[in-house]
C-alpha cells in the first residue's frame, strides 16, 4: 500500500476544500480499501468524513424521503419507512454483500463503488477505466458477469450496487455539494455509460461530495387510499 495524507472533515463546506483530483473520501472505506491495497486506486490524501452530520432519514412535505449520505447500509434497509414505503430497496440492500459490510458501508459509498471487473482490478491487465487508452482485456477475456446493454467497444463492466438497481426503479434525487454549493441530479443521469470515456464514472466533480439522497414519492395504491380514508 502507497503512503498517503489522512485527514478529517469539520464540516462538508471544510470537505469540499479539500477535494481534488488527488483526494478520496471515505465513510465505511469497504471499496476503498480493498482497492487501495490492490494499488487500484493511489489517492494522495484520504479524508474522513464520518463527522459529518449526514446520518438522518427524513420524510419532506412533499412525500419523498430524504437519507443522509452516510446512512449505513444496515440502518437503511431496516428502517421502518423504507421497510413500508420501499420494500424493493430494503430487499435489495438485504441482498449484497454481509452484514459485517452492511453495517459499515453508507449509502453515498454505496453509489459510489467500483466495479468488480477482475482486469480492473489487475493492475496487470489492460483495463481503460483503470487507465485509459490501454484496452479492454474484459472483451476477449472472462466476461461471463459484464454488460450485455450499455457496453462499448471501450468497456464492458458493469456497476456493482444491488441498491442502484432498485434506485433506478423507484427514482431518486442526488444532493451534490462542492465550493460553488449545492446542486442536484437525477439519479438516472448521475452515473454514465462508459463510451469512449470509461474512466468518468458519475457525475461527480473532484470537489463534490454527495450529502443526500432523496427517494421519489412512494406510489399510492388504490387499497392503501381507501384505508387512510376509513
Amino acid at each position: 500500500m502507497r503512503a498517503f495524507d489522512f485527514s478529517r472533515a469539520e464540516s462538508v463546506g471544510n470537505a469540499a476544500q479539500h477535494g481534488n483530483a488527488e483526494t478520496t473520501f471515505v465513510a465505511g472505506g469497504t471499496t476503498l480499501l480493498d482497492l487501495v491495497k490492490l494499488d487500484v486506486m493511489r489517492p494522495a490524501a484520504v479524508v474522513d468524513i464520518n463527522a459529518l452530520p449526514l446520518k438522518s432519514v427524513e420524510r419532506l412535505a412533499d412525500g419523498r424521503l430524504k437519507i443522509g449520505a452516510l446512512v449505513t447500509n444496515t440502518d437503511l434497509a431496516h428502517h421502518p419507512e423504507v421497510k413500508r414505503d420501499y420494500p424493493l430497496l430494503s430487499q435489495a440492500l438485504l441482498a449484497g454483500a454481509s452484514t459485517q459490510l452492511r453495517n459499515m458501508a453508507t449509502t453515498a459509498g454505496n453509489l459510489m463503488q467500483r466495479t468488480r471487473c477482475p482486469y480492473f482490478r489487475d493492475v496487470g491487465s489492460a483495463c481503460n477505466k483503470r487507465q485509459p487508452g490501454s484496452g479492454c482485456d474484459a472483451r476477449d477475456g472472462i466476461n461471463r458477469m459484464h454488460a450485455l446493454l450499455g457496453g462499448s467497444a471501450d468497456c464492458i463492466a458493469v456497476h456493482p450496487s444491488d441498491m442502484c438497481v432498485a434506485l433506478a426503479a423507484i427514482g431518486a434525487t442526488l444532493t451534490l455539494e462542492g465550493p460553488s454549493g449545492e446542486r442536484e441530479v437525477a439519479f438516472a443521469d448521475f452515473h454514465r455509460l462508459p463510451g469512449d470515456t470509461p474512466h468518468l464514472e458519475h457525475d461527480l466533480a473532484a470537489d463534490e461530495l454527495i450529502t443526500a439522497l432523496t427517494l421519489d414519492a412512494p406510489l399510492a395504491f388504490g387499497w392503501v387510499t381507501l384505508s387512510q380514508a376509513a
